[in-house]
């Protein structure tokens, strides 16, 4: 395969959007987030990345929480109207049915099929355009519906995917085989 090359992108697929949830002047805010990821299993944690001009920020850093909650693709436009509009003109509150959990200060989506609720551990400036915000997982909820075996079921969440460069939106594909698994079927030549 030849390659070629093109430059310093961010061209990590697939990119899971979700909606950040914070408590600012008392009411929810929500912000659709595409540059998130697990960076740890025990203790769990999460960090998302933010322009440091996002009114997101500011809630996060008042009550050292958020939440990040995983959206439907049924849920696509409403998802796509929360990173448009900003929460300092925008009053986003009445989007959602919104629950708080363990922490009191993080509002989560109900209509999500799954949320996590975090704990602000650290924030990291690396001179860069973002703030990065890692979070401790202190409980995750997820809808009766989209479990299977008790467990998220990815066709049943039906998860937003973003492919930044060309700013589409996706859904899951084609099912491929068992993580930890299917590599015992490879055959070096």
């Amino acid at each position: 395969m030849k390659k070629i090359k093109m430059g310093a992108k961010t061209f990590l697929y697939p990119m899971p959007v979700t909606l950040v949830g914070v408590n600012i002047n008392g009411k929810p805010n929500y912000l659709a987030v595409a540059y998130c990821g697990i960076v740890g299993t025990s203790p769990a944690m999460i960090a998302i990345a933010l322009r440091d001009s996002r009114y997101t920020n500011t809630g996060i850093k008042e009550n050292g929480t958020f939440s990040v909650n995983l959206p439907s693709s049924k849920m696509i436009k409403v998802t796509d109207y929360c990173g448009l509009v900003s929460g300092r003109k925008v009053d986003k509150s009445k989007l959602f049915n919104t629950f708080y959990g363990e922490l009191k200060t993080a509002p989560m989506i109900n209509e999500c099929p799954v949320n996590l609720e975090c704990k602000l551990i650290r924030v990291l400036d690396c001179g860069g355009s973002h703030e990065i915000y890692i979070g401790e997982i202190v409980e995750t909820y997820a809808g009766e519906e989209c479990l299977t075996n008790d467990l998220p079921d990815i066709k049943k969440i039906s998860p937003i995917l973003l492919s930044i460069y060309d700013k589409s939106y996706w859904e899951v594909g084609v099912y491929l085989g068992k993580a930890w698994g299917i590599g015992g079927e490879f055959r070096p030549e």
